[in-house]
């Protein structure tokens, strides 16, 4: 039964003017005309007033890796306008996962994307091992909107290597093993293979997640077997190794597009981020297709000592990621461990999360009521009037409140300015927002509403037809994501009703609806009227369709 949506501005993800008035016809999943006063359909008609209709919102850097096993509706990432995912960003995945190591993998992911173990163990099924597999029950579970996922670098090391994935880089045995496994991905139906080398991604223990410890020819050779089809995109967060250049080196290898995570501008050093960005394009003017993905939000986080996240890229925080719990406040009290942070801080550095800024950094909430008079309150600020160091004031007081203290700190893409001239660069591509990681630490799900409404119609630095292609036609090509990412006929109707004047995300909130009440940060969408995965309403403007709906599809087939 086909139905139309009538009388909208259709901005068609091309990037083009929109068009007033049309009318969009979808029968079976699918487009299949768009024109002025369409004939009528057997379905019932979507009257869209003149509101703003759009290609869905594709997320191409996302960690659902875990939640896709209990929550199908992937929340909140498909009540913003989200109407495909792409999974297994960092090479965070939890497939393939032999039953030995699945403790030890849920445990690197609580501490690499700040994940409760609790929620993990009650939540995730584990009715896979092999890559291949975990698709299976993907697509036989369903979900609401459509999923892309790439085979990741640290579950394939803990796969073949066990607790040697931490220890050193593989053997020529392990090499061949992992070789045939990413094959047996890619011919599943993985989007691509991903890693990291970021300083800030530590596992268990403070150990560095399994993927910092390949060497060279682990990275090439994997990068070739996941391009031994002729497909595939490679993404990494990179580190201090593994820099522009380097990663142009092993493009030009496999001739396969590489993604380069996380660009994120950093006060300390304002010109990093467009160093890196004139790299990437010189490298494209060359032939090999870079990307450095970018965000468009700043990036802010809650955190409390127990786990600080913010702080676990410097090498000397690295004994307190180490101790059990119930020695952390004695460690933190330490003083050669405080300045040896300090020392640290006061070098200047590449990769890193937190620089030092202390202006930056606020008491959210605290858990002793007597300290009320202190929340929302600057550390710099706070620390001054104590005449100490803001980060013996800090680590004090967390001790005080028995490190219950939850903080907040603007860690990076706080210069406004800085970040307009980003996503408007022709080589970088905005995503990043982590939906299904950090989920108590911070929620960027709504990033693709929010560049719609903060930067194209509140700010004006692009306009909001740039702005619809960066997050739909854009990361479709650049992904290689079939038939997607455009109202054109044919192409399947992933589709996103709007008003121009309302869009936005509204203001993050905390619930407890993770697996055993967890909690979670999540926000609204603001000025969404109606969403369609494979021209299914999956979102209307008060939320979610009720019931178990899902009509995205597992993704396995992309463009060359």
């Amino acid at each position: 039964m086909g139905f139309a949506i009538r009388n909208a501005k259709v901005f068609d993800g091309s990037g083009d003017a929109p068009r007033d008035g049309v009318d969009v016809a979808i029968e079976g999943g699918r487009i299949v005309d768009v024109g002025v006063s369409l004939a009528p359909f057997d379905g019932e008609d979507v009257d869209a007033d003149g509101l703003a209709l759009m290609p869905g919102i594709i997320d191409s850097h996302t960690h659902y890796d875990a939640q896709v096993t209990w929550d199908p509706d992937l929340l909140p990432s498909s009540s913003l306008g989200v109407t495909t995912t792409v999974i297994g960003n960092c090479g965070f995945t939890i497939a393939p996962c032999r039953s030995d190591d699945r403790e030890l993998v849920m445990r690197n992911l609580t501490q690499v994307e700040g994940m409760s173990l609790d929620v993990l163990r009650q939540g995730v099924r584990w009715d896979f091992e092999s890559f291949p597999a975990y698709l299976d029950m993907i697509e036989s579970f369903g979900t609401r909107i459509n999923v892309a996922a790439f085979i990741g670098h640290s579950a394939l090391r803990t796969f073949v290597m066990g607790e040697a994935a931490v220890e050193r880089a593989a053997n020529d045995e392990e090499l061949a093993a992992m070789n045939d496994i990413v094959r047996e991905a890619m011919g599943a139906g993985a989007i691509g293979f991903a890693t990291s080398t970021a300083p800030q991604h530590n596992g268990a223990g403070g150990l560095p997640m399994p993927s910092r410890l390949a060497d060279d020819r682990e990275m090439n050779m994997l990068m070739g077997a996941m391009a031994s089809g002729d497909r595939g995109i490679f993404m990494l967060t990179k580190g201090e190794r593994t820099d522009v250049p380097y990663l142009e080196a092993l493009c030009a290898t496999t001739n396969r597009p590489v993604m380069i995570a996380a660009l994120l501008h950093n006060s300390t050093n304002p010109t990093g981020t467009f160093d890196e960005l004139k790299q990437i394009a010189d490298a494209r003017a060359r032939g090999r297709e870079l990307w450095g993905q970018v965000s468009c939000c700043p990036l802010t986080m809650d955190f409390s000592i127990r786990s600080a996240y913010p702080f676990e890229s410097l090498k000397a925080w690295s004994p307190a990621m180490k101790v059990e719990p119930s020695a952390l406040s004695a460690m933190l009290a330490d003083l050669n461990l405080r300045e040896a942070v300090k020392a640290e801080l006061a070098t200047p550095a590449g990769v890193r999360l937190f620089n030092g800024e202390w202006d930056k950094l606020e008491v959210v909430e605290v858990a002793n009521e007597d300290h009320a008079h202190i929340e929302g309150r600057t550390i710099a600020d706070l620390a001054a009037e104590a005449g100490v160091h803001p980060l013996d004031w800090m680590l004090d007081f967390a001790i005080s409140e028995e490190l219950q203290t939850v903080f907040t700190a603007i860690l990076l893409n706080s210069d406004q300015e800085a970040v307009g001239r980003m996503i408007r660069d022709p080589n970088a591509s905005v995503a990043l927002s982590d939906a299904g990681a950090h989920l108590t630490f911070f929620c960027d799900a709504g990033f693709g509403l929010h560049l719609m409404g903060h930067w194209a119609r509140d700010l004006g630095v692009l306009s909001l037809a740039d702005a619809i292609h960066e997050l739909t036609a854009k990361p479709a090509s650049i992904f290689r994501i079939p038939k997607r990412g455009l109202i054109r006929k044919g192409y399947f109707a992933d589709l996103l009703l709007f008003d121009p004047e309302k869009v936005d995300r509204g203001p993050k909130r905390r619930v407890r609806d993770l697996p055993g009440g967890g909690p979670r940060l999540t926000t609204d969408g603001v000025g969404l009227h109606g969403v369609w995965v494979n021209g299914q309403m999956i979102a209307q403007s008060s939320g979610l369709v009720p019931g178990a709906v899902r009509p995205g599809k597992l993704l396995r087939e992309f463009d060359a």
